[in-house]
């Protein structure tokens, strides 16, 4: 794994402890895979964690944003929401239609007992952050 500088808008902290005890864990789990999926792709340098819409996002230069939040409005589950305009979820869901649930085509949600498949979630995150490198090919070179 290389060194990527992360640069953390301060106000995410607030945002993260407002979640309930044990939606924490599973956020920071998805925040932790993104992460550690960053620094295993070679063009990435940095990553800027910051606040969209109110809820924690990640970018990365020539990838599409990825976003993590859990919502009171539905207590059992969480997600991992993308650009809706882009191919990153009608993608996922013809390789990984048995392994996940989607929201529309924006969000991969997890239920909040579910064991979430890394690798499969990590070939997801690779894709979301490279995105412009890859949208052109098909199945987005998954």
């Amino acid at each position: 794994m290389q060194q990527v500088s992360i640069k953390t808008n301060p106000e995410i902290a607030l945002v993260y402890k407002k979640y309930p005890a044990l939606v924490m864990g599973k956020i920071m789990n998805l925040r932790n895979l993104i992460i550690e999926t960053a620094k295993e792709i070679e063009d990435i340098k940095s990553i800027e964690e910051t606040l969209k819409w109110g809820e924690p996002s990640f970018l990365v230069k020539k990838g599409s944003t990825i976003r993590i939040d859990w919502k009171k409005s539905k207590p059992n589950q969480y997600g991992m929401y993308f650009q809706c305009t882009s191919k990153l979820i009608t993608t996922f869901r013809v390789l990984y239609k048995d392994i996940f649930q989607f929201e529309g085509n924006r969000a991969i949600i997890f239920p909040i007992e579910f064991d979430i498949p890394e690798k499969e979630l990590k070939n997801c995150i690779t894709v979301a952050l490279t995105y412009h490198k890859v949208k052109h090919l098909p199945m987005l070179g998954m």
